[in-house]
């Protein structure tokens, strides 16, 4: 299946959210990619395929859940660095300059992250969803500093209407200390 466009519906209810993500892959052919729970008391669910067949997934998840609905988005063309990303840091990185974007909603780090991968030579370290975070999310990204500078700048500019980004940072030379700690 192709994995190059990916959609996105956050929603303010676990249950909605189960239930919306069971619509999403029963209306069209696509692959779950995600599909949790946040906090506090969201739910993310991320499909992969086709453009058309996300499009249509995205429209239903966005229908069913309603009033519930916290953000979503669809993106053709994703960074490959983005749904390995999803799944945490990896422990065989090198860490260079390091950058990091925090913003309000999952789906608005997603796009964030898509957006800065896409602008400058870095690597992708973690998409991290609202776990403890009151709802927030963050990405970090490693590399050349000016790299790190200029993906940052296109990350929280590529945030768009999306949701606000509270906070994004440039680390020219992070410690052994905390190094350790983000792998």
């Amino acid at each position: 299946m192709d994995l190059r466009t990916i959609g996105c519906v956050e929603l303010n209810s676990v249950a909605m959210g189960m239930h919306t993500a069971d619509e999403m892959v029963k209306a069209a052919e696509v692959e779950l990619v995600v599909a949790r729970p946040t906090c506090p008391g969201r739910y993310i669910a991320i499909v992969a395929g086709d453009t058309g067949a996300v499009k249509s997934s995205v429209e239903t998840g966005c229908r069913i859940g309603g009033e519930m609905l916290v953000d979503f988005f669809v993106l053709a063309s994703v960074h490959p660095d983005v749904i390995p990303a999803l799944g945490g840091a990896p422990e065989d990185a090198s860490i260079n300059a390091l950058g990091v974007i925090e913003t309000c909603t999952s789906a608005s780090c997603i796009l964030a992250a898509d957006a800065a991968a896409k602008a400058a030579q870095v690597h992708l370290l973690e998409i991290r969803f609202a776990a403890g975070l009151a709802g927030k999310a963050f990405v970090v990204m490693t590399g050349d500093v000016s790299s790190v500078q200029a993906a940052v700048e296109a990350g929280v500019a590529g945030v768009g209407e999306s949701g606000p980004v509270l906070s994004h940072v440039v680390i020219p030379s992070p410690s052994e200390g905390l190094k350790a700690r983000i792998l």
